[in-house]
């Protein structure tokens, strides 16, 4: 069984963080709308949604993957790179202790989720404006025993290494090039964004299906072409707050 964590959008949004992005007006009722449409794709794949309630002075709490990091045996409850989201953990932890053994992230540690990618027994994490080598040592140090490797590669260009690079099947990387480097990950098959399509990459993969944006149709026709199984939603408003579809969720077995 998967449970996904989720949180409502917070009226705040619009105060929300951004690095690489243009401040936007975030429309809040098309905002909301998109996230329960989440909501409901991931519903429709046979996932339990727990939804937490809306951080009202949170602006970027609706993206609850950078606050955690979940497998099997335990989570990491990361320290966020930006001051003002690393209030959002204690929630986030209060959700995920009933599942998992908690790990803490500590100072001089930063880490989003954002920048973790899990692949089978291999952990990458970006070392990125958010991340870095502190935190990655933390993790691995966390994570050894239950025979994980963790292990850290440079991102540019963009916030966070799954804007970069998500996972689409069990053997298949999503992946813009120009923003992390596909020698990275050895042993695994590409698809490569349409250049026109920076943004692309990012993609949840729940079973045999994968959730994707309805923004990047160039992108999504070469999965298609791949035999990748999608779900499409519509994510614009998100992305105006430089998240993605990962961003909103933590998904993991019970």
């Amino acid at each position: 069984m998967l449970i996904a964590i989720t949180r409502q959008v917070s009226p705040s949004i619009n105060k929300c963080e951004l690095t690489h992005l243009a401040h936007q007006p975030i429309d809040m009722d098309v905002v909301r709308a998109q996230h329960r449409q989440y909501e409901e794709a991931l519903k429709s794949l046979g996932v339990e949604v727990l939804s937490l309630p809306e951080e009202a002075d949170l602006p970027d709490s609706v993206f609850v993957e950078d606050i955690a990091i979940v497998v099997d045996e335990a989570a990491v409850i990361t320290r966020p790179g930006a001051d003002s989201r690393k209030p959002e953990t204690e929630s986030i932890a209060k959700a995920l202790a009933p599942y998992r053994k908690l790990f803490y992230i500590q100072a001089p540690g930063t880490l989003d989720g954002g920048d973790v990618l899990t692949v089978h027994k291999d952990i990458y994490v970006g070392l990125s404006s958010r991340s870095n080598q502190a935190a990655i040592e933390q993790m691995r140090a966390f994570l050894a025993p239950f025979d994980y490797a963790v292990k850290g590669l440079k991102v540019t260009g963009c916030l966070h290494l799954k804007s970069a690079v998500t996972q689409v099947a069990a053997d298949t990387l999503l992946v813009n090039p120009a923003w992390v480097g596909k020698d990275n990950f050895p042993d695994m098959k590409f698809i490569e964004v349409e250049p026109s399509e920076a943004y692309a990459a990012n993609a949840v993969l729940v079973g045999k299906t994968v959730l994707y944006p309805s923004s990047y149709p160039k992108t999504r026709l070469r999965l298609e072409e791949a035999g990748i199984r999608l779900a499409i939603v519509d994510a614009s408003e998100l992305a105006k707050a430089e998240g993605a579809l990962t961003c909103c969720s933590l998904i993991f077995k019970v």
